[in-house]
């Protein structure tokens, strides 16, 4: 199947997403109780798990995941499901998602620092009208991992896909005579 550019947006008017933080004892007692769906989300592998790094990790506090190499941070996982590298143009992430609805996925960088990428793997429960599942128990629903990006990248150029199990982000750099004025814009 062909990769559907997703829309990478820079607003989000909801500012009390990811106040409820997801503790390691709730997040054991979540896991013990879900299925094989919930495993394969919040998996050891999975850019959203808690796990995903060796020790506990809320994914909505924001990692600096490109000042690690993947090789070095996921040598403890047989077949990693993420990879992030960099060449001279832009950085690059790319994950395999689990099967959940596509258009639940949302990318957003806030204020030119962090990337969010977030989505719905449970579309049952209140409708989408009414308090924003971000704002609760939200790994009861969805899903979030916050990644902070390098400071050399034009964010306002980024670019994310997906297909039926790839995610690629790519976060083009700089160029050098940009001034980090015109970066944070």
């Amino acid at each position: 199947m062909a990769s559907i550019r997703l829309e990478v947006v820079s607003e989000d008017h909801c500012p009390h997403k990811w106040r409820v933080p997801l503790k390691e004892d709730v997040f054991g007692a979540f896991m013990a109780k879900g299925g094989p769906f919930v495993h394969k989300v919040f998996g050891d592998k999975s850019l959203f798990g808690p796990l995903l790094f060796k020790k506990f990790f809320d994914p909505s506090d924001a990692f600096p995941l490109w000042e690690f190499e993947p090789g070095v941070l996921l040598s403890h996982l047989q077949n990693p499901c993420l990879d992030w590298f960099q060449t001279e143009a832009c950085y690059v992430l790319k994950t395999e998602l689990p099967e959940i609805e596509k258009s639940s996925i949302r990318v957003y960088v806030e204020n030119g620092k962090v990337m969010e990428i977030s989505g719905l793997w449970d579309q049952k429960g209140e409708s989408r009208a009414s308090l924003d599942w971000r704002c609760g128990k939200w790994w009861e629903r969805g899903f979030v991992r916050r990644l902070e990006l390098p400071e050399n990248v034009d964010w306002k150029k980024t670019e994310a896909y997906v297909n039926d199990t790839i995610l690629d982000i790519r976060l083009p750099k700089l160029q050098q005579n940009v001034t980090l004025q015109e970066r944070e814009g």
